[in-house]
């Protein structure tokens, strides 16, 4: 009889074990990137080797950098469908204002990044404002900027950007790696520590989670939800100016197909789709194991067919085990509220 407290002890310290280990978000990420690593490494010797690695980081900074404000919008419970078809429009729209208008390097650039940030505050206004849902929003704003690309473009790319814009897209200071990954860098660990280390991460986890409640503690939802959306509008004109220096052109396919990436890898790296769950850190792992199947499906031979096929199973694995999560969590806080602290006996007292 004397064992039963203790098996029930060890039962309850198992699970409790099991819940802490769910309560990390960068968990499941890890474990899958290990992984895979491991698995495409078996199949392909090159695989880990400093050309492989140096490519799938050169190819995951761009997206990474959109992921940061993506991160930040899904903590606070909406989201953006339209980042990857800014990134392109900022892109076209920069490098026109560096040649046909004649700006300079440094108007160009920061021309570009206001635009992205008056796009991003055209998605905040609708959705926080005027109450259109952010899927209809910006899938909207997507087919606009898409539109405008053409328009700005005309098809083809703007070029010849000046010189400063092809040393900075040809820079490497390591590993063949230059400006694009240090500002990825940068933005990260600031993103990383606005999230964990401030209030106002604090607050986007509060609204995130429950809205109502955010309301009745006094934090402005739809300030924090707005400056959410301008960030994201910043990083993706930023991301898009990066590209379009590495490729010293505003080429029109800029951007094309970043959103599943985007959204893919938020998701698969922890921040939860319902909002109040996840780190830029998960966010960017994420990132980098979606670039990471892909490229070991590519060294492995197979068809590049198969990358979306793989993107797509795992985004949906990966809200899966979100919702599984989120269950678990719950029905974890629901048993202790109905267990008492004390037994009847306890209750009694020595009577």
């Amino acid at each position: 009889m004397n064992n039963i407290p203790n098996q029930r002890g060890q039962s309850k310290s198992s699970e409790g074990f099991f819940y802490r280990l769910l309560a990390v978000p960068e968990l499941g990420v890890i474990v899958a990137l290990v992984s895979c690593a491991a698995i495409f490494q078996s199949f392909n010797s090159v695989f880990l080797s400093t050309e492989v690695m140096g490519s799938i980081v050169q190819a995951v900074t761009f997206v990474s950098i959109i992921a940061v404000g993506q991160a930040f919008l899904l903590i606070s419970g909406v989201f953006d469908l339209s980042v990857g078809a800014v990134a392109g429009l900022v892109a076209v729209s920069s490098g026109k204002l560096m040649t046909s208008m004649g700006w300079p390097v440094w108007g160009g650039i920061i021309g570009g990044l206001a635009f992205g940030a008056a796009l991003g505050a055209v998605n905040g206004f609708m959705v926080t404002r005027a109450g259109v849902p952010a899927f209809i929003q910006t899938l909207g704003m997507l087919f606009v900027a898409q539109g405008l690309i053409q328009v700005v473009s005309k098809g083809y790319p703007v070029y010849p950007l000046p010189e400063v814009m092809t040393t900075i897209g040809d820079s490497s200071f390591f590993f063949g790696l230059g400006w694009n990954a240090l500002i990825w860098v940068v933005v990260s660990i600031i993103g990383d520590f606005i999230i964990r280390k401030t209030s106002i991460g604090r607050n986007l986890y509060v609204i995130g989670g429950n809205p109502e409640v955010a309301k009745i503690v006094g934090i402005n939802v739809q300030k924090y939800q707005m400056n959410c959306f301008i960030l994201a509008g910043s990083l993706s004109g930023l991301s898009g100016i990066l590209v379009m220096a590495a490729l010293s052109a505003g080429a029109p396919s800029i951007g094309g197909g970043w959103e599943l990436t985007v959204i893919a890898g938020t998701v698969v790296g922890g921040v939860s789709l319902f909002g109040g769950v996840g780190t830029i850190a998960g966010a960017i792992m994420g990132v980098l194991l979606i670039q990471c199947v892909q490229s070991g499906l590519i060294t492995s031979g197979l068809s590049p067919n198969f990358q979306l096929i793989a993107v797509g199973s795992i985004l949906v694995l990966a809200v899966f085990l979100d919702v599984f999560r989120r269950g678990y969590r719950n029905r974890m806080r629901d048993s202790e509220k109905i267990e008492t602290p004390f037994s009847p006996l306890e209750k009694g007292g020595s009577k």
